[in-house]
């Protein structure tokens, strides 16, 4: 005999709300600043926002990774409609981006094996992955929405964040510690002028 008892929607406990709440407002503020950055196309400015903007949804994904499974009521996702147009932000990020946009990362450290990749790809991918959990979340699929950050956190935009972040980092430091290399290097060399001008004998100086 099938069972035809309607399921009993269970509301969702304060502190899952919150946590939810908490989650919805850094995938939002990521997403407003990732667009940020693209529409203004300043490499120079770019490539520090989003070391800080990916350190910070990375903070909202480790949360979500420490967390007890979230379950979604449904077998299948609810429709949310159609996904956004993401292509025109991965081009305005590979323009400005340009030539740090490819970049290489090991994707599973037990499993070593060298990837190429595009931080623009990798980043829309992201946005992707946080915008599908958001659309749920609004629509007031908390439980589905949870559920879909943290399972993409785990399989996919997790690990695609940390080697973007890497891969920023990597700039950043090029570009700072080699300036600070080569000032070193010419300080020296004046140094050593210095030291050879002072060494040289004067007009007046007695043969040797």
């Amino acid at each position: 005999m099938t069972d035809t008892t309607p399921e009993v929607s269970v509301p969702l406990d304060g502190a899952t709300e919150e946590f939810a709440a908490q989650i919805a407002d850094q995938v939002e503020s990521f997403l407003i600043a990732l667009r940020a950055v693209a529409r203004e196309a300043d490499a120079g400015r770019a490539v520090s926002l989003l070391l800080l903007e990916i350190s910070q949804v990375l903070l909202a994904g480790a949360r979500l990774g420490v967390q007890r499974d979230f379950t979604p009521r449904a077998e299948y996702q609810p429709d949310v409609g159609p996904e956004p147009d993401i292509d025109a932000l991965r081009l305005r990020l590979a323009g400005m981006l340009d030539n740090v946009d490819t970049y290489s990362f090991v994707f599973d450290p037990y499993a070593p094996e060298v990837v190429d990749s595009q931080l623009s790809d990798d980043l829309a991918s992201i946005a992707t992955d946080l915008e599908n959990g958001l659309r749920h979340y609004r629509l007031g699929n908390v439980e589905e929405a949870l559920w879909w950050w943290q399972f993409s956190y785990v399989a996919s935009w997790g690990n695609l964040a940390g080697a973007a972040l890497n891969a920023l980092l990597s700039v950043i430091s090029h570009d700072r510690l080699d300036a600070d290399f080569t000032g070193e290097d010419e300080q020296l060399a004046v140094a050593e002028e210095i030291l050879e001008a002072e060494m040289r004998p004067g007009p007046d100086a007695p043969p040797r």
